[in-house]
């Protein structure tokens, strides 16, 4: 294969292309079921490894905290060290991890390998939208997003299933064992087919990334502490640290031609709007997604497996939802159809709330569903 720059419109050839669409979703699958599986299995990591859910919730806390707190900067760096070599980077260091994490004996390891794990999913997932755009010609580019949303939409639904699979035949180690070998056989296509691309002609910021780092890192550890009730001095030393990081980041990056967070953007209204209310779904969705398993355990004594079985209709009718809604929002407005959403999934979640002391199978589905 050439190793040659490619030019967004030109793609890459056919082979060459399917092999590197391949790519980009086996890495996608490997860190979207990674978060899933983690989910479901961590009432049964944290009764193997002796662990209260309160501590134990951090192999899902640092999974995602690394993700966010690298994901800007790693989309940052690709731009100027090519878009190929993070992916690559970070499908090894993803791959590694996930050997750590089978491995890991006791919680504290098994959240340092978690911490890395994400730290790998933040460069595949940082990366590959990019990817797509210059491994498709340009009038091939909505099949090519579209193909990600549905292998992302595919990768949760499985997610839960698979977990109750693994489970109810091995213990959970083999939940991130499996990632070895398909992280081997991802990196060999990768290497033979991503696109080469033109690096940027700059550096890297790496004031605005710890900063960044900082803002985030310190303000998820802020909340954490709120929540374990620490001392009021020492969460609110975490938030000033959080909010001071935080407006060094804004003005700095209101200065700077190419910035690492496009913060003018947020001062159009609707777009503004629009960020703040897919923040706070997001964060309700993952919140809810987290504290399901406890509830199902705790209240209702489910097993992992059954579990797993479970919360599979919540990513199904995502994947069901997701392509209907976009077809419905060329004929209705976006925020008609956002708010009809966001109610039913809280009608959901109250459905959940009050469910029967001893639910039929098909209660907790069809409020799952919801």
């Amino acid at each position: 294969m050439s190793s040659a720059p490619i030019e967004h419109a030109d793609g890459l050839p056919q082979p060459q292309r399917n092999q590197a669409v391949l790519t980009i979703a086996l890495g996608i699958i490997m860190a979207v079921v990674d978060s899933a599986i983690a989910n479901v299995a961590l009432p049964t990591i944290a009764a193997d490894l002796d662990a209260s859910p309160a501590f134990s919730i951090w192999i899902v806390n640092g999974y995602q905290l690394a993700i966010t707190i690298s994901l800007l900067p790693l989309a940052s760096l690709g731009e100027i060290v090519g878009y190929r070599r993070v992916y690559l980077v970070g499908l090894v260091l993803f791959t590694l991890a996930s050997a750590f994490c089978a491995l890991a004996h006791t919680l504290p390891l098994l959240t340092i390998a978690r911490i890395i794990q994400g730290f790998g999913a933040a460069g595949i997932m940082s990366v590959n939208a990019a990817l797509v755009r210059f491994t498709y010609p340009r009038h091939l580019l909505g099949r090519g997003i579209g193909l990600n949303a549905l292998v992302v939409a595919f990768s949760a639904a499985v997610g839960p299933t698979l977990a109750a699979g693994i489970l109810a035949v091995g213990s959970w180690p083999w939940l991130f064992a499996i990632n070895v070998p398909l992280g081997a056989v991802t990196l060999v296509l990768g290497l033979r087919s991503l696109p080469h691309t033109r690096a940027a002609g700059r550096s890297f910021d790496w004031q605005s990334a710890g900063l960044s780092a900082i803002t985030f890192g310190v303000g998820i550890a802020a909340v954490d502490s709120v929540g374990h009730g620490e001392a009021a001095i020492t969460c609110l030393v975490q938030f000033a640290i959080a909010v001071v990081a935080g407006a060094l980041l804004i003005y700095r990056e209101t200065h700077m031609a190419s910035p690492l967070l496009p913060v003018d953007l947020l001062r159009i209204p609707v777009f503004a709007l629009s960020i703040a209310t897919s923040i706070a779904s997001f964060c309700g969705q993952m919140l809810a997604f987290v504290a399901i398993p406890f509830y199902l355990q705790s209240r209702f004594g489910y097993s992992a497996v059954h579990m797993g079985l479970l919360i599979t209709p919540w990513p199904i009718a995502v994947a069901f939802a997701a392509p209907l809604a976009g077809r419905l929002v060329e004929h209705y407005p976006a925020g008609l159809l956002g708010g009809i959403g966001l109610t039913l999934f809280a009608c959901g979640l109250a459905a959940l709330a009050f469910l029967p002391a001893s639910p039929t199978p098909f209660d907790v589905i069809w409020r799952m569903a919801l």
